[in-house]
C-alpha cells in the first residue's frame, strides 16, 4: 500500500495561511481586525468589536441578497427573489440576535468602552446604510410587478389565492421590513439598556431619538393595507 504523500493537501490556493481554510477566508487578516488585548481599555473592546464586525458582515449579505432579488423580480423570477428574500431575512434575524451578547456588558465597565469609541455611531453602519439605499427599490420593482397585472395591494391580499407568487413576495417585502425594524428596536432597547434613555449618544444625538426613529417602516403601504383589510371585512359582517 503506497504511504500518502505528505503535500497531498498541502494548501494550493494564493494567499497567506497554512491551509486552503485560512487562505480562502482570509483569517489572518479576518483575525486582526480586532483590537488586541495590549490595546484594550476593557477587555469588554473585544466583545463590542466581534459583535459590530460580524453584524457588518451579515447586513452586507443580507442588502446583497435584497439587491439581486430587487433585480429577479424585474426579470419576473419570482421565486429565485422570494428565495433570496428569505435568506435576506434570516440574516437581520442573526444580527438582532448579535445584540443579545451586549446587554452582558456591565453598565458601568461600558463606559470605559465608550472612552474610545470617539464619535462612532450606529447611525454610521454601512450595513445600514446599504439597506436604505436597496429596500426603496425593492418595493418599486414589486410595486411595478403589482401595477403591471392590474391589481391593487388590496386585490393582492383579498385574492391572494388566485395570484400566490405576488402574495407571498408581499408577504415577505412585509417581513423584511419586520425584521429591520425588530433589530432598530432591539438596538435602541439594548443603548437604553446600557447608557439610559435620558443621555446623549457619541453623535450628540439624545438616544430618546431612537425611540422616535424606530416607529419609521420600510413599506407603509404594506403596513396601512392591513388596515383596509379589516375595515373591508367589518363592511362584509
Amino acid at each position: 500500500m503506497t504511504a500518502p504523500n505528505a503535500d497531498e493537501f498541502a494548501p494550493i490556493l494564493a494567499g497567506d495561511g497554512r491551509s486552503d481554510y485560512e487562505r480562502y477566508l482570509r483569517t489572518d487578516e479576518l483575525l486582526s481586525l480586532q483590537k488586541g488585548a495590549d490595546e484594550w481599555v476593557h477587555r469588554d473592546e473585544l466583545l463590542f468589536q466581534t459583535v459590530h464586525q460580524s453584524s457588518e458582515i451579515w447586513l452586507k449579505h443580507a442588502w446583497n441578497e435584497v439587491e439581486e432579488a430587487t433585480r429577479l423580480i424585474e426579470a419576473r423570477d419570482l421565486a429565485g427573489a422570494q428565495r433570496l428574500l428569505r435568506r435576506a431575512c434570516a440574516a437581520v434575524k442573526y444580527v438582532d440576535g448579535f445584540l443579545e451578547h451586549l446587554e452582558q456588558m456591565s453598565p458601568w465597565e461600558y463606559q470605559e468602552v465608550r472612552r474610545v469609541l470617539g464619535h462612532g455611531s450606529g447611525f454610521d453602519s454601512p450595513g445600514f446604510r446599504e439597506i436604505r439605499r436597496v429596500s426603496p427599490m425593492l418595493y418599486a420593482a414589486f410595486d411595478a410587478l403589482r401595477k403591471e397585472r392590474g391589481l391593487s395591494l388590496l386585490d393582492v391580499y383579498v385574492h391572494g389565492r388566485e395570484h400566490e407568487e405576488l402574495y407571498q413576495l408581499a408577504e415577505l417585502l412585509t417581513e423584511w421590513d419586520e425584521r429591520v425594524g425588530v433589530w432598530r428596536f432591539r438596538h435602541f432597547k439594548v443603548v437604553a439598556r446600557i447608557i439610559g434613555e435620558d443621555v446623549v449618544g457619541t453623535q450628540g444625538t439624545p438616544v430618546e431619538l431612537l425611540a422616535g426613529l424606530i416607529k419609521n417602516k420600510l413599506f407603509p403601504e404594506l403596513w396601512s393595507v392591513r388596515t383596509q383589510l379589516t375595515e373591508l371585512a367589518k363592511q362584509s359582517d
